[in-house]
């Protein structure tokens, strides 16, 4: 197949402009060469007890959002919450963090991995881990594509900076084809869609709802999902350095990761009500397909050590520094052990990881 050079070039840094905003693209560019506040290493003993009067946090996790009144947890909340910004791409919370907008974040394990890359310090502060695939590869209409092994040669939407651009990279190692041997077009995930219905792609990874809506649409004109095992087993809390260079900030997010843990154990025990509230009411979608979607899912899991979450990122670094796209990296130095076993010790043990 021919190449389509109109397709965005692949670079180190091109997940940034993927985001949807040429300001992070700028501040990439201008990433800082020496040490500043927002990047000096988090030290010292966790505070005790519940944060001083008065502290605020800005905390992009939705999920909790929704889940503190129902599940009973939002007395449990010592500090204020300044705002809840529905974002959740790991660009926009990259420069969310730049911004001092943002203190605490949920992501998939590569948006750290991104702001590394770039200097933006910041540090995974509470894991859960998903030991099921949450992607499946869909074909274009009319596409010939059966298996992995069909990717040869095709253009695979691929977003560098965000979950699904992992799960990309990680398909096409297993399958033993290299990079160089695909077109990767550069895309963020919200346009992979688009992409296949135009058949700009050939393939691209999508999650639910959005694969349910798009084959109910297209797999009478040949689209199909192809189904892999690769995983995508991270679920992190994360915030900027100085967030955690904070005695009170910290405080706060100490006391904010057992809320996230719980309201995760809480929506998997009461299905009915968490359908109703998040894929119903928030996301949109009809009550079978929330059923349907919550039944695919395995139970939260949080490890009291992060041991095979540290070796995941590494894994995952390594793999994207092999392609050109970050330089090399110690993923351990992307996590502070500060917080290492505070989720799985606010839940029952049959939501903790067994080691």
């Amino acid at each position: 197949m021919p190449r389509h050079h109109a397709s965005p070039k692949l670079g180190r840094r091109s997940f940034l402009a993927l985001g949807g905003t040429a300001l992070i693209s700028t501040l990439a560019a201008c990433s800082p060469q020496t040490k500043t506040a927002a990047n000096v290493e988090p030290a010292g003993k966790l505070p005790s007890g519940a944060p001083p009067p008065g502290t605020k946090l800005s905390v992009a996790v939705r999920s909790t959002r929704l889940q503190l009144g129902p599940a009973g947890l939002e007395k449990d909340l010592p500090f204020t919450v300044s705002q809840w910004p529905n974002l959740s791409a790991g660009p926009d919370i990259i420069q969310g963090f730049r911004a001092h907008s943002i203190d605490l974040a949920v992501n998939a394990g590569i948006p750290p991995i991104q702001a590394h890359a770039i200097d933006v310090g910041a540090k995974i502060v509470a894991v859960q881990v998903r030991n099921n695939p949450s992607y499946v590869f869909a074909t274009a209409p009319g596409s010939d594509i059966r298996t992995v092994d069909d990717f040869r040669g095709k253009k695979i939407g691929f977003s560098q900076g965000q979950a699904q651009g992992v799960v990309v990279l990680r398909a096409l190692k297993q399958a033993g084809i290299a990079n160089k041997d695909v077109e990767l077009v550069a895309l963020p995930s919200t346009q992979f869609l688009t992409a296949l219905q135009s058949q700009q792609v050939d393939v691209a990874p999508l999650g639910e709802p959005t694969l349910t809506k798009y084959l109910s649409q297209y797999e009478k004109d040949g689209a199909r999902g192809v189904k892999t095992d690769v995983v995508d087993l991270l679920s992190v809390l994360w915030a900027p350095n100085e967030v955690l260079n904070d005695r009170a900030k910290a405080a706060a997010v100490r006391s904010f990761i057992p809320l996230w843990a719980r309201g995760q154990v809480w929506a998997w025990e009461n299905t009915d009500e968490w359908i109703d509230t998040y894929y119903v009411k928030d996301q949109g979608v009809s009550r079978e397909d929330g059923k349907r979607i919550v039944a695919s899912l395995n139970k939260p899991l949080f490890p009291a050590s992060w041991d095979e979450a540290i070796a995941w990122e590494q894994e995952t670094a390594d793999l994207l520094a092999a392609g050109g796209f970050v330089p090399e990296q110690d993923a351990s130095e992307l996590f502070d052990r500060r917080f290492e076993a505070l989720a799985a010790q606010a839940v029952p043990a049959e939501y903790r990881e067994k080691s």
